[in-house]
């Protein structure tokens, strides 16, 4: 396939950092394919962040967004620089599929479908930065003298003029590349061991986070099977029960029929004559005794 799956907006995630605060950052993905895409958003510190939706399903020519929130932190990194990467997984899927037809091998690499990975960095932002900025190290720094500068301009003329800078203010803060093979690392979907310290370390990220993500896919496989096993152990438990008390009853039952035989077969043996008939064969007994003796 010729043209890219998704399309990012924006390239990477910013988060406005404060102390023991929550911060949130959307990201659009746009499907500029005649498919159905299926997405999944992986990062190397899960429990720092919290993605919602973490995987899902584009229509052709449609776009979605998630939210991902940075938790809470307790202290501001070294000089606002944050080493946390995402990763986002594309892949076709068939047409008209949904949420639930997203499965783990639909992004494994050894399946044999195109799989599209895209990386991006985190970037934090300082709440108490000015409106007038200027990039330092990748992040923004804070300029009294063109805040000043400027407010002259929007005073004069009713329009906002951003003075312009010199080459020396620009390149001064910024820090000269000394190997351009982290970069490199960053764009391959599959990262390369080299001696250099950064691309371990990038090696090491992406290790990590595919174990972490694999890792609470399990247990969340095995708290499902956990809670089957035990509603059928519940089950299994009812029906002994129930077991239980119908063998009970049944013995009951019979215990109960066998006295009830025996009472009427002693009452049978322990009857006798019917007293009406001793009556009679008295009576006939004395007239046949008068006739004989009169």
């Amino acid at each position: 396939m010729a043209t890219e799956l998704l399309q990012i907006d924006p390239p990477e995630l910013r988060f406005v950092f404060e102390v023991r605060k929550q911060s949130s950052s959307l990201v659009q993905l746009g499907n500029k394919t005649d498919h159905y895409i299926a997405f999944k958003v992986k990062t190397t510190s899960p429990k720092k962040y919290c993605v919602r939706p973490n995987m899902g399903i584009i229509k052709p020519n449609d776009k979605c967004d998630f939210t991902v929130t940075m938790q809470a932190q307790r202290d501001a990194p070294p000089d606002m620089q944050c080493k946390d990467k995402f990763l986002i997984q594309s892949t076709v899927a068939p047409f008209g599929a949904t949420e639930d037809d997203i499965t783990y091998n639909m992004f494994a690499k050894d399946s044999g479908r195109l799989i599209e990975e895209k990386k991006l960095r985190v970037v934090l932002i300082s709440s108490s930065s000015s409106p007038v900025l200027l990039p330092v190290n990748g992040d923004m720094k804070h300029d009294p003298s063109n805040e000043i500068d400027v407010h002259k301009d929007r005073v004069l003329s009713g329009v906002e003029k951003i003075p312009p800078r010199t080459i020396s203010e620009e390149v001064k803060g910024l820090e000269p590349i000394k190997d351009t093979k982290e970069d490199r690392a960053d764009e391959d979907v599959v990262p390369i061991q080299t001696e250099n310290m950064g691309d371990m370390k990038a090696a090491k990220d992406d290790v990590q986070l595919n174990s972490d993500n694999e890792s609470e896919e399990l247990k969340s496989k095995f708290g499902i099977m956990d809670s089957k096993l035990r509603e059928v152990t519940v089950t299994i438990t009812k029906l002994k029960e129930e077991r239980r008390k119908n063998t009970e009853e049944k013995t009951l039952l019979k215990k109960e029929l066998e006295l009830l035989k025996r009472e009427i077969a002693r009452k049978r043996t322990q009857g006798g004559f019917p007293f009406l008939f001793v009556c009679m064969v008295a009576l006939i007994s004395m007239a046949v005794g008068y006739y004989r003796h009169p």
